[in-house]
């Protein structure tokens, strides 16, 4: 993301989880580039990789490392990472990242990879394929294919890993959102971490999947939904702009999730509690402008023309047509900085003024 040009104390614009927001910051803090990283880094790298492998997943650069330890995890039919391996480090770091940013140790123990050896294994990885392909068309290009975790005790995550979802990958969930597997963000596994179930051995066991997402629905908590609403909708998720939970139909369970990887791990057992918490980053501390009021207030300087521009690329950020950061950028280079500055200044003035925070 890139820094306005100006004195170190100017502001920077930098997109938050409800709209626009200023920093003081020179540069990122580690924690932004985390979020970053969890945006695209590990979905563009690992997908990259693992992409590039599918064809021969035996001739990975991943290798499988000499005789397992006493506590080192054994999973029949899926290959053991080594430490340093540049897939596993990805994982790993991710992994990490979404459990310290609420203050939760946890400790990876290994990771496996699946290996879709065999020929229901390959149908397996070929019908993803072939959907995540029918899905692209739909969507005009963009299928929405993201990495998200699933948390269930050692024996089902074997059985998924192996043969897809049955009734153990419906009933593990709550069912508060409707009839589907319930799975977490890549960057939120203690979600998903909940649901693993401690083995004999002490370890957690969370798979990290490839799922196909396509256009997304809001559902509410008691719906009994069990399927897309409409052809418009793919999938669901329980909050449009910052979700915790993907939820993929019971219809598509076995052809929008690709289970890829086993991650074992250590972690306190009190992990509900944790998740209970309100993450730190969820509420902006620095002044920021909801996107429709800033678009509102852009009307009072900008063209209509440019303004409807604007508008169709805040409805492409809604569909999930692009990224909350390209939208940022194209405001940025449609509006400038220093307009953008001077409205989100205001608003925070406003803020300040009104208890509601709106004028």
């Amino acid at each position: 993301m890139e820094n306005i040009n100006g004195d170190r104390d100017q502001c920077r614009l930098a997109p938050s989880p409800h709209g626009f927001q200023t920093t003081t910051s020179n540069s990122l803090s580690e924690q932004e580039s985390d979020e970053q990283f969890g945006q695209t880094s590990v979905e563009d790298s690992v997908s990259d990789t693992i992409t590039d492998q599918e064809a021969s997943v035996s001739d990975c650069e991943s290798s499988v490392s000499g005789s397992p330890s006493d506590h080192f995890p054994v999973f029949e039919g899926l290959v053991r990472l080594a430490e340093g391996d540049r897939v596993y480090d990805l994982v790993k770091r991710r992994f990490e990242l979404g459990f310290a940013s609420l203050g939760v140790q946890a400790t990876v123990a290994g990771i496996h990879r699946n290996g879709f050896g065999g020929v229901m294994g390959q149908a397996r990885l070929n019908t993803f394929r072939i959907y995540g392909q029918a899905m692209e068309k739909k969507c005009g290009g963009n299928a929405n294919i993201r990495y998200a975790w699933y948390g269930a005790s050692k024996d089902d995550i074997v059985k998924i890993a192996s043969h897809g979802f049955g009734h153990c990958g419906i009933s593990q969930n709550n069912g508060l959102f409707g009839g589907g597997v319930y799975l977490s963000p890549d960057y939120s596994p203690l979600e998903s971490a909940c649901n693993s179930v401690v083995d004999k051995d002490g370890l957690r066991h969370l798979l990290l999947s490839r799922v196909i997402l396509g256009k997304a629905e809001l559902v509410h908590i008691g719906s009994e939904q069990c399927h897309p609403s409409s052809e418009e909708f793919d999938s669901a998720v329980d909050n449009l702009s910052a979700p915790r939970k993907y939820i993929v139909w019971s219809t598509h369970m076995n052809t929008h999730i690709l289970p890829e990887f086993v991650v074992s791990f250590t972690a306190p057992s009190c992990l509900a509690e944790f998740a209970r918490i309100p993450k730190p980053s969820s509420v902006p501390t620095s002044p920021w402008v909801p996107f429709p009021v800033l678009i509102s207030a852009l009307s009072k300087f900008l063209p209509p023309h440019t303004v409807s521009v604007i508008s169709k690329y805040h409805e492409a950020h809604k569909e999930k047509k692009i990224s909350r950061n390209e939208l940022v950028q194209k405001i940025r280079q449609i509006a400038g900085d220093k307009l953008l500055i001077a409205i989100i200044k205001s608003f925070k003035s406003k803020q300040l003024k009104t208890p509601t925070g709106l004028a």
